[in-house]
């Protein structure tokens, strides 16, 4: 059998926290910022971009050695030689040595070496090699399985890594052609080209583009901005995005985060866009200035994490009352403090979870293995788990529900007859905007290049725009023709776009709005709606050529032309994946900003029950306290902004549900960070990606049914280990104590418990591998401690009850009742302690009769069988005086299964009791 994939899984594939640095730049300044880090820079830092924010563009390029057109691709690789990769310091792996030492210093480590050392002081070297070897052995395999799972980190970073779009001289003509007509405005333009750039790569003097959602990739200064505004409240505390410039308007700002022109790295473009230079990357930024600071920064436990902890301390306070009681036991009725003292160290270690991280993190790194084969990439492991534990869905509609292929079905005049002048401007203003390019302007722009013979594009000049944001609902573009005037064309949502038209035009006349036309535009709107179609309006106006630029106030006295109104049909996928999670008690919630008609539709079509609709209006006027009750009544919402979207996750949490929320969006990220667990795809925004505990290379529900069954399988298989650890310590604990009350010698030595342990570990590494009955895939599993301490109870004693039986069999069957023979109980013990210990994992795996009803994994099948057939093998073999252990009369072997089957039978009527009153999580 080949057991190299366990090897690898068992190697932990991600390490939690190195994943968790990379891709939560932003949650580390909102951890300094919260925590009160001081945030002054170094004076020289400080000095370099306040000199930069007042040093004019030329004199600023030519002291970074660059120019308006970039580096060129030589020029920037000399630099990167020089400054090295744009990484601020604490994402580097550490030293290996450093890395080896962070593997050792651990408790559990601590403790085995304490009892190696008093083993060796009390010449025991046997115990002390055996000792020395477990503490070797923990430690490497932990070295060279984080080792495996860094490179496999950074293998998933390199597919989700974030670019950066990077200007570089020399574009060819055909590239050139891109950029439209012949003209002074864009001859810059055409001595250039775009690259997309990973962020590691840039350096200081290069030139960058920035559009909204972008996240900032390094300290830079705006040369060229348009209604830029950037979200820096990680960096300064304030809520409200900052708006920025080309120019520093105050000369005498000394406070850098007070520049109008100076952009910080790990902050976003909000909306607008710029150009800027890089000045500086990596340590050299105010974000490595920070991050310089501090060691390490993770966010606040999860709900997941919680747990681990809360059972592990549960385990180890029982260690902490069990050990001293077997100290003092032993110590008063043997007489021999020492070997009392190492007993008691013994069953210490016995009782430590010391392969808890090991089967939490494999169970989850195999999670990961399975889950990236199905096109998911997991940036956090804790978040598979937060998959099983997930109950409620919040998604967006659009690429989700629907297809993510947009088509321009109509474009029609305000009437809703075919308009070809209503599709020429729709693609004018798709064709100059320069911001964030969705998929309707995709729809429009590819429509009219079959459509149309020639581009009306060629035909016209871009004066100016007026980028899109999430409040206005609309972005503008100023086109020229013949220049005896300027031509302002918008489009974006019809309220929106209805609220700044004074004017109509059909029928090649222009008259005014009045409320009747009006009434009968939002007829014709709401029809389109009803098929199904997402409809944009289309306004335009014509305007003196007096000026170049233009701003939100020009978005006033507009003529409504007519709409381009866009078809996404639903996924086949979409039906199906929606029944099968609300099978697996996920209820799905859809999250839009786009009209009610057209997603009720959509639900429609896909099969969702809609069980109540609610309008961002509706959301704006609730108190937290109505909205609490109205999200539970409540399964569609739209019209919705950003803040609504993240409010709605917010206190669905608050309900005290476990919530996912899925998003691609700059609108998404506030609702990605505040969700359990945030789900976005590799074509997001940076902002969304970075927020995002989940990447998908497949948009698709069906993707995250199979993660929510991959999380409760992960889940399941868990808190077998912790439940089968719990009740087996719990039983031997009680039995040590029994032994030591009555037995006039030690029931075990030292080396034979840590031997057991040693040997029952191991046989645990393929519970990660584990099947599941279908049963415990049907709900969510959450972490309960208080359940895990009642099972202790419940089948600790069990144990106790069969390692009592044996006592008294070695004592009067086989007469080992003098400390003469005690080598003879110990090795009788020993079998039936690691027998037991072994079997429990296959009872309490499953409520159904094992080997019968429910059969464990192969992988953990053979563990077992090898490690029974060890158990019995040292105090039969000829390594039993190396362990002093000796062999056990054949007799033993016939009531040996006896016991086994006696112990497993109680064990299942045990667990038939404890199932029809509590229930099997």
């Amino acid at each position: 059998m080949n057991f190299t994939p366990l090897k690898e899984f068992f190697a932990g594939f991600l390490r939690t926290r190195h994943v968790a640095r990379h891709f939560r730049r932003l949650a580390l300044l909102e951890t300094l910022v919260q925590t009160g880090v001081n945030r002054e820079m170094p004076p020289g830092l400080t000095q370099t971009l306040v000199r930069a924010a007042t040093s004019d563009t030329g004199a600023l390029l030519h002291r970074l050695d660059s120019r308006v057109e970039g580096l060129s691709e030589e020029q920037a690789e000399s630099v990167r030689a020089l400054v090295g990769l744009n990484e601020v310091e604490h994402e580097k792996p550490l030293p290996w040595w450093m890395h080896l030492w962070h593997c050792y210093k651990n408790p559990f480590n601590l403790l085995l070496t304490l009892l190696a050392a008093i083993s060796y002081l009390t010449e025991d070297m046997k115990a002390a090699v055996v000792i020395g070897a477990m503490v070797v052995l923990s430690t490497l395999l932990r070295f060279w399985q984080e080792t495996k799972s860094n490179q496999a980190a950074d293998e998933l970073k390199a597919m989700v890594s974030n670019t950066a779009t990077v200007i570089r001289p020399e574009m060819s003509e055909t590239a050139a052609a891109d950029f439209g007509p012949k003209d002074d405005a864009h001859q810059s333009a055409r001595e250039t080209r775009r690259i997309e750039l990973p962020i590691t790569l840039l350096v200081p003097g290069d030139v960058i583009v920035l559009s909204a959602g972008d996240m900032i990739p390094a300290d830079c200064r705006a040369l060229f901005a348009k209604d830029l505004f950037v979200a820096q409240a990680a960096m300064t505390g304030e809520s409200m995005p900052v708006e920025k410039f080309a120019v520093q308007r105050d000369a005498n700002a000394i406070n850098p985060l007070e520049l109008d022109n100076i952009l910080f790295m790990g902050t976003n473009v909000v909306s607008g866009a710029a150009t800027a230079v890089v000045l500086g990357t990596g340590n050299s930024t105010y974000f490595g200035a920070l991050a310089a600071r501090v060691t390490t920064t993770d966010r606040g436990p999860t709900a997941f994490q919680s747990g681990v902890n809360k059972v592990s301390w549960l385990l180890i306070r029982f260690m902490f009352v069990m050990a001293p009681l077997v100290l003092f036991i032993n110590g008063f009725t043997k007489g021999d403090w020492m070997q009392a003292l190492l007993f008691a160290l013994s069953v210490a270690v016995g009782l430590t979870p010391e392969m808890l991280p090991m089967i939490v993190t494999s169970t989850l790194a195999k999670g990961a293995v399975f889950l990236s084969r199905k096109k998911v990439i997991v940036k956090r492991l804790d978040a598979i788990q937060n998959f099983g534990a997930m109950d409620v869905l919040c998604t967006d509609k659009t690429g989700t529900l629907t297809q993510d292929k947009i088509f321009l079905a109509r474009h029609a005049d305000i009437w809703g007859r075919e308009s070809d002048e209503v599709l020429e401007m729709a693609y004018l203003n798709s064709y100059y905007q320069t911001g964030l390019k969705n998929l309707l302007d995709v729809a429009v722009l590819e429509h009219a290049e079959l459509l149309l013979e020639l581009e009306p594009a060629r035909n016209y000049r871009k004066v100016d725009e007026i980028p899109f944001d999430f409040t206005r609902r609309r972005m503008s573009v100023v086109v020229s023709e013949r220049e005896d005037h300027h031509e302002l064309i918008t489009k974006g949502a019809v309220e929106e776009i209805l609220g700044v038209c004074t004017h109509v035009h059909h029928d090649g006349t222009v008259e005014p709005l009045t409320a009747e036309l009006l009434a009968r535009i939002r007829e014709v709107t709401a029809d389109l709606n009803e098929e199904g179609l997402r409809v944009v309006a289309v306004a335009a106006k014509e305007v003196p050529p007096s000026k170049e630029t233009y701003g939100v106030a020009d978005e006033s006295a507009l003529t409504l032309m007519g709409y381009v109104a866009f078809l996404d049909p639903p996924k086949e996928s979409t039906a199906p994946a929606l029944k099968a999670l609300a099978e697996h008690g996920v209820s799905v919630k859809v999250l839009t900003g786009d009209n009610e008609r057209v997603t009720a539709k959509i639900c429609r079509e896909v099969g969702l029950e809609q069980k109540g609709m609610l309008l961002g209006g509706d959301v704006e006027r609730m108190s937290d306290a109505q909205l609490a009750q109205a999200v539970e009544a409540n399964n569609v919402f739209a019209r919705l902004t950003p803040a609504h979207k993240e409010r709605i996750v917010r206190l669905l949490k608050a309900n005290g549900h476990v919530v996912g929320f899925m998003g691609d969006g700059i609108n998404d990220a506030p609702a990605l960070r505040t969700a359990d667990i945030g789900i976005s795809v590799d074509t997001a925004v940076d902002i969304a990606k970075e927020a995002a505990d989940i990447i998908l290379l497949e948009k698709s529900l069906m993707v995250l049914e199979e993660g929510v069954l991959e999380g409760r399988r992960t889940f399941a298989n868990m808190l077998k280990y912790i439940k089968m650890t719990a009740s087996s310590n719990f039983g031997n604990v009680f039995s040590v104590l029994v032994a030591s009350a009555f037995i006039p010698f030690l029931p075990m030595l030292p080396m034979h418990l840590l031997v057991q342990n040693l040997l029952y570990d191991i046989s645990q590494i393929a519970i990660p591998f584990d099947n599941v009955d279908e049963e415990l895939l049907k709900k969510p599993q959450r972490w309960q401690p208080a359940d895990v301490g009642r099972f202790m109870v419940f089948f600790g004693p069990i144990s106790s009850v069969f390692d009592i039986l044996t006592f008294a069999m070695m004592w009067f069957v086989f007469s080992a009742n003098t400390p003469e023979k005690q080598t003879l109980f110990q090795s009788g013990w020993f079998i039936v302690g690691l027998l037991t210990q072994t079997l429990i994992v296959h009872m309490i795996r499953t409520p159904k009769i094992p080997f019968i009803q429910s059969r464990a994994a192969i992988p953990l099948m053979v563990m077992t069988a090898v490690i029974m057939a060890a158990g019995i093998f040292l105090p039969m073999g000829p390594l039993a005086h190396y362990f002093k252990l000796q062999a056990l009369p054949p007799l033993y072997f016939v009531f040996l299964p006896v016991i086994l089957l006696a112990y497993m039978a109680l064990t299942q009527a045990m667990k038939k009791f404890y199932f029809r009153r509590y229930g099997w999580q």
